[in-house]
């Protein structure tokens, strides 16, 4: 297998984090063929960025090093890397960039080795706007000679890159750092609830938590821009975080780990999407806990809020 420098990278998904990913590769000096499923979207991506557009999967790997998919599920890349595994030049190194489940993504490993590629799971996570910045965390996961090889790609696009150990590990760690989040994000919008039913100013809890012990993820960068501006709108769907939810239970499955919050985490996601249909941000779950508490945050009833 070649072990050359990459420099020909074909993108397959250029949504909400894959197009400033793509656009960050293009600037530290890569050659990019991007393509997606959506009609167009290569098209406009080629033509307001730069780069290359291909007609699919197959096209933006041909003669290229390195592949990045970054995609909603598992299945569309094991669909991804059905179509272009006969023209996948041996040495290429297929980067799995989306949050998948590791076992599929050690089978799809398997396939690839046997036709003389190479891949790694390597997540990201910090949402668009670190994308746009080129600020993601990255979890790897793979060979360590892979790792070393596509290293300068991924400095491309992150700041820091977390290596988990073998093909699969680093989305479990996707996985697991998603259940924290989201555990995060519902005990905070519970506990802003609390508080203005209390009598507290949500907002001035958000800067009371932000300056101590109660700080998260979700108290700095998601619940005054997303949800006490009403705007649910962070870039990030509900049902992806339901997803990753799943794939972290059964990650605790795997492992023989009982999974007893981790569990009501999943279901009140679930519920979540649910009540509120599809097409979701994720930040909008806090409209389930504003029913359940029948309360909108910001005052008014929460049933008005779906």
């Amino acid at each position: 297998m070649s072990e050359g420098a990459i420099r020909r990278i074909g993108f397959v998904g250029i949504g909400n984090m894959g197009w400033p990913m793509a656009a960050n590769l293009l600037k530290a000096g890569f050659a990019v063929t991007v393509a997606d499923a959506v009609p167009n979207r290569a098209r406009d991506f080629a033509r307001e960025v730069g780069g290359q557009a291909a007609a699919g999967a197959a096209e933006a790997a041909a003669g290229a090093d390195a592949v990045i998919t970054i995609l909603p599920t598992s299945k569309h890349v094991a669909a991804v890397v059905e179509e272009m595994l006969e023209g996948l030049p041996a040495g290429a190194v297929v980067i799995e960039m989306s949050s998948g489940v590791p076992g599929v993504t050690r089978q799809l490993a398997e396939r690839l080795a046997a036709k003389g590629c190479a891949m790694a799971d390597c997540p990201v996570s910090g949402g668009v706007p670190r994308a746009r910045m080129g600020e993601l965390a990255i979890m790897a996961g793979g060979e360590t000679a892979v790792l070393d090889r596509i290293e300068p790609v991924l400095q491309a696009v992150g700041t820091s890159v977390h290596r988990c150990g073998g093909i699969g590990n680093a989305q479990a760690m996707k996985a697991l750092n998603n259940l924290v989040s989201a555990g995060g994000f519902l005990i905070g919008i519970e506990a802003l609830l609390i508080g203005q039913k209390f009598g507290l100013d949500p907002a001035l809890m958000v800067d009371a938590l932000n300056s101590s012990t109660g700080m998260n993820n979700s108290t700095q960068k998601k619940f005054k821009q997303f949800v006490l501006s009403r705007r649910f709108d962070s870039g990030f769907g509900l049902d992806l975080m339901v997803k990753d939810l799943s794939i972290a239970l059964e990650v605790g499955r795997e492992s023989g780990t009982p999974t007893p919050f981790a569990a009501l985490c999943r279901e009140m996601w679930a519920s979540a999407g649910t009540l509120l249909g599809p097409g979701q941000d994720h930040t909008a779950v806090a409209q389930l806990v504003e029913q359940l508490g029948g309360q909108a945050l910001g005052g008014g009833n929460g049933s008005s809020q779906s």
